[in-house]
């Protein structure tokens, strides 16, 4: 089977800092991947080169054979391509309903009309958001405002999502049922690669993981591994003694 994305060479520099030097790591279809790291490792620039938000200085980002590297953002989410960002960018003027309709404008053959009417409160029910159709996102919690952001990017009927510390800030509740709802959107093979500082999620949703630190892949592997390795106690989680016991009971 070959790599439903294969990333080879990345590099971006901004100025005389380099924040993805030399990246390199492959996705198979179905899987969940966590890309993990420090902060300022160089983990959302990556996902910025994938979705198109930049453009890359060197390198390939192989979506089904084709280099999204050179292609423009809108471009990518119709090859099937989806995101969240850290910071949640919602339509603040539109209702939740009319938000996720945006998003199904844009999906390969887009939705309009009333047959996007009904698709788009689907898919808000999906998130947890049913009932919720005719609120204005800006009136939504922050929870509520990722939630929204999800069913946006679910009506582009991705191939690989992209989640960028989509857990991020949920209390013990929500983060049960949102990583469930990730495993659920894996189990319907959708392909997911995961910025997570959650360590619970990490190890309940990743196959694999790949640990960047100042812009540089220093692991990649199986989940368990790739978190008691050293190279990555040291670099991300911490002091070693600290760290490998968060690892372990995490």
């Amino acid at each position: 089977m070959s790599p439903l994305l294969r990333v080879s060479g990345l590099s971006k520099r901004f100025g005389g800092l380099v924040a993805v030097n030399d990246l390199h790591f492959d996705v198979m279809p179905g899987e969940v991947v966590g890309l993990l790291g420090p902060n300022g490792s160089g983990k959302t620039t990556a996902m910025n080169l994938i979705s198109g938000a930049l453009r890359a200085d060197a390198g390939q980002v192989l979506f089904d054979g084709v280099d999204l590297a050179r292609e423009r953002p809108h471009r990518i989410a119709r090859l099937g391509v989806a995101r969240t960002f850290q910071l949640v960018r919602v339509l603040a003027s539109m209702n939740c309903r009319e938000n996720v309709e945006a998003g199904l404008a844009f999906r390969p053959h887009g939705l309009h009309g009333r047959a996007a009417h009904s698709e788009a409160e689907r898919l808000l029910a999906r998130v947890g958001l049913a009932g919720r159709e005719t609120l204005a996102a800006a009136e939504l919690t922050y929870i509520d405002q990722k939630r929204l952001e999800l069913a946006r990017a679910l009506a582009l009927q991705p191939r690989l999502l992209l989640l960028d510390e989509w857990l991020a800030g949920l209390n013990p509740t929500e983060l049960r049922t949102g990583i469930a709802l990730v495993r659920s959107l894996r189990d319907e093979g959708l392909t997911v690669v995961l910025v997570e500082h959650v360590m619970d999620a990490v190890h309940s949703l990743c196959d694999r993981c790949v640990v960047m630190s100042a812009g540089v892949r220093i692991a990649a592997g199986p989940t368990r591994e790739v978190l008691a390795d050293p190279h990555v106690v040291k670099a991300y989680l911490g002091e070693e003694d600290d760290a490998a016991h968060g690892v372990q009971h995490a």
